[in-house]
């Protein structure tokens, strides 16, 4: 069973206003919210105790009761509060907290079975295109990067139109690896539509199972994100798509030693620009 505080990340993005206020509330003190009663919950979150009702609802859970049973079997080890008034070694202790979760959350969690597809997809690939958009396209340029240094043909470019056309001049012999936190860009599905039409395979690395492109996706790695909150707001994290990246990478020079010889090479023809 999924950690439900994941659950609130996860559906966080895509919550209405209301949804969210109760939300903040939860992952600020989810120990306090355990000993709450459905009223004591809503009169802190400013929202109706219906609000709160359809907010369970919307987790998928049955109802408040439940709520509080699955917080129970977390909030031990939860300490998600960060605010702009927080004293800083306190925000950074947090901080550093949810990062831990959000890596630890990724890699524990990982299908070994799939995983080992992706793998080998991977390293039979004549070309692989890397595509993401906004938060998310640092995550691909790195990856790009690390695959073209053990040997692997790898590209990617900022612009959608430039991109697309390079999934135009693709064939089955590539492959598509898609970066997107919700799984519901418009453009990068619309990319892996047009992949599907050329019989290239898809790998999709998204927060969300039920994303569009997770489920169109012929194979799908999930990440477990924590936006942390500042007031009423929260920041993208993109440690998690990060740490998918790095972990594909070691596991493909743990499985061919020699891409440690690639790697070598390259950082000897690029010394002389070190000072």
């Amino acid at each position: 069973m999924q950690n439900i505080i994941d659950v609130i990340y996860n559906k966080l993005p895509q919550m209405s206003v209301t949804d969210k206020k109760i939300a903040q509330v939860v992952l600020q003190q989810p120990k306090d919210v355990v000993d709450y009663t459905i009223s004591q919950l809503a009169q802190t979150a400013a929202v109706s105790e219906a609000s709160v009702s359809r907010f369970c609802k919307n987790l998928n859970i049955d109802g408040f009761h439940q709520l509080k049973t699955r917080l129970a079997q977390v909030s031990e080890n939860e300490n998600v509060t960060v605010t702009i008034d927080d004293d800083v070694q306190q925000v950074l202790k947090n901080i550093t907290d949810n990062k831990n979760i959000e890596i630890s959350n990724t890699l524990k969690n990982l299908d070994t079975k799939k995983l080992n597809q992706v793998l080998a997809l991977i390293k039979k690939a004549r070309l692989i295109q890397i595509v993401a958009e906004g938060n998310t396209y640092p995550v691909a340029i790195d990856a790009v990067y690390k695959f073209n240094q053990i040997g692997l043909l790898a590209m990617s470019d900022a612009a959608f139109e430039t991109s697309l056309a390079q999934t135009l001049n693709m064939n089955q012999q590539d492959i598509l690896i898609i970066i997107s936190n919700s799984g519901e860009s418009k453009s990068l599905m619309k990319q892996l539509q047009v992949a599907h039409s050329q019989n290239i395979q898809v790998i999709a690395i998204t927060n969300r199972e039920d994303s569009p492109i997770a489920q169109k996706a012929d194979f799908h790695l999930k990440t477990y994100v924590r936006e942390q909150i500042f007031q009423s707001e929260y920041y993208f994290s993109r440690i998690a798509a990060s740490t998918m990246i790095e972990a594909i990478f070691l596991l493909l020079i743990g499985q061919d030693k020699a891409t440690l010889n690639k790697i070598a090479h390259h950082e000897e023809l690029i010394s002389d620009r070190k000072l």
